[in-house]
């Protein structure tokens, strides 16, 4: 059997309704018309030194301070309380095989960032540790190799059921239907479906141990350094520097079950300070830091 997964749906009650299909069947049909559209901000004429644009509503709600290490705060509500809050998160796609082919995975993991890109690097993270580690940790430690696939919406079902907790053994390749590819610098196979696709060779684990807990491991980074693109053909321009969104219409992770559809953006260029400089001194904002400013 797979190794116990601590945040099992069965353990974090992750679904907060009783007959989920009951619920789903009453809610509105997906929108297949949906495309990405970009909108000006809520306010085009925000000055330097507006602060945020909500009238000052937010002066009006408390704040209520969390120990993360209360007693009696079992970790896994700052784990529910985590994952609502640190949204949207990308969803690292990983498919992985063991070093002697005997074994393959593939599986969702909403811990995962990009934080380089000369080299391209990329970090996933593993919920326990090395003594109870997934399928998937244990393929990329053996092998030392992964592909990273982006999650697209026309095959979210299909990703998610890889989350299942399917004994050791079961392929979730055959289970979701999707398409192994073969790779050039990695024996995982890629994800077919993916408009974009990462193989990445495996730099260094870090395991991580409860602050509550004395010795009990309860996480795994992995730092994962990109090796080879793969990217849809019509959803990259003629430079091969840009993804168009409508076309990789990519998928995020929120709270609990929840995913979120990117169909809207907003684009907001990044300051110069030489071109804002007279602007800011005019209006008394060019000020020397302060501690605590």
């Amino acid at each position: 059997m797979k190794p116990t997964n601590i945040l099992s749906e069965k353990h974090v009650k992750r679904n907060p309704h009783g007959n989920f299909k009951e619920v789903e069947s009453s809610r509105v049909d997906w929108r297949q018309e949906g495309e990405w559209t970009v909108y000006k901000t809520k306010n085009p004429n925000w000055k330097f030194g507006d602060g945020a644009n909500d009238n000052g509503e937010w002066k009006n709600h408390k704040h209520v301070s969390i120990d993360p290490y209360q007693e009696g705060r079992p970790a896994t509500f700052n784990y529910k309380l985590l994952i609502s809050a640190i949204i949207p998160r990308p969803i690292g796609f990983v498919s992985t095989r063991s070093k002697d082919g005997s074994s393959t995975n593939l599986a969702p993991f909403s811990y995962t960032q990009m934080v380089n890109h000369d080299p391209p690097i990329f970090v996933v993270g593993y919920a326990g540790g090395f003594d109870k580690a997934k399928d998937s940790l244990r393929n990329l430690v053996d092998s030392g190799e992964c592909v990273i696939n982006m999650i697209s919406e026309h095959y979210l079902e299909a990703a998610n059921a890889c989350s299942v907790n399917a004994p050791y053994g079961i392929s979730e390749w055959a289970l979701s239907g999707l398409t192994p590819m073969e790779c050039t610098d990695v024996k995982a196979s890629r994800v077919g479906e993916a408009v974009f696709s990462v193989e990445g060779k495996l730099l260094e684990t870090k395991e991580y141990e409860s602050r509550a807990t004395q010795g009990k491991k309860t996480g795994v980074m992995a730092i994962i350094e990109g090796v080879r693109f793969w990217a849809r053909e019509d959803a990259l321009n003629e430079e091969r520097n840009m993804l168009d969104p409508n076309v990789l219409r990519p998928v995020s992770r929120l709270g609990g079950i929840t995913y979120a559809r990117v169909l809207d953006g907003v684009e907001i260029p990044r300051p110069e300070w030489d071109e804002l400089k007279q602007e800011a001194e005019a209006a008394g904002l060019a000020k020397p830091k302060a501690d605590g400013q």
